[in-house]
């Protein structure tokens, strides 16, 4: 799958990006905002092992590009019940605050119920994540509930989290 809007794409993700993914995996600064400042500690063999597990039916994981240069990942996972769960990390800090990220989940999201058939499109974030919650809102996303401690990040404090969910109907398309 290869999804493409003006300089933007989305595509799978190959056991080739394993590098790539495991140097953002492993950066702090990077994985900070989703509970894991020490990064993750991955390897891009286990990466790339991972990645060689990925299917349609199950779960993928997906490379988003700005000119063809990688910027980050996505990834949809297969819940059941016509359920896709979805998530978006902007790895690259020059590509991040450009409106780019509403693009990149509207190509996924159009994707995921024009050609997989799902029903409804499911997703968290922290609820301190105040930008990525103004986007989901404006994908058409509806606010389900917040999860009080929901988890502890790596430094052992608790973080709560704001669900969503998306049904087609709903959607506002920021790829036409």
């Amino acid at each position: 799958m290869k999804l493409e809007h003006k300089a933007l794409a989305v595509r799978h993700a190959a056991p080739e990006d394993a590098g790539r993914l495991a140097d953002w995996w492993n950066d702090g600064a990077v994985m900070a905002h989703a509970g894991f400042p020490k990064g993750l500690g991955t390897t891009a063999e286990a990466v790339a092992a991972s990645i060689r597990e990925d299917s349609d039916e199950t779960r993928r994981r997906l490379i988003i590009e700005v000119g063809g240069n990688p910027a980050g990942e996505m990834s949809y996972r297969n819940m059941g019940g016509g359920t896709a769960e979805i998530s978006i990390k902007i790895c690259d800090p020059s590509q991040q605050d450009k409106g780019q990220g509403k693009v990149w989940l509207s190509m996924l999201i159009a994707y995921l119920f024009s050609e997989r058939g799902f029903k409804k499109i499911i997703l968290d974030t922290n609820v301190k994540n105040k930008r990525a919650q103004h986007v989901y809102e404006r994908l058409g996303f509806q606010r389900r509930r917040v999860v009080e401690d929901a988890w502890k990040d790596q430094m052992g404090e608790l973080q709560s989290a704001v669900e969503y969910e998306l049904v087609e109907k709903d959607f506002v398309d920021f790829s036409k």
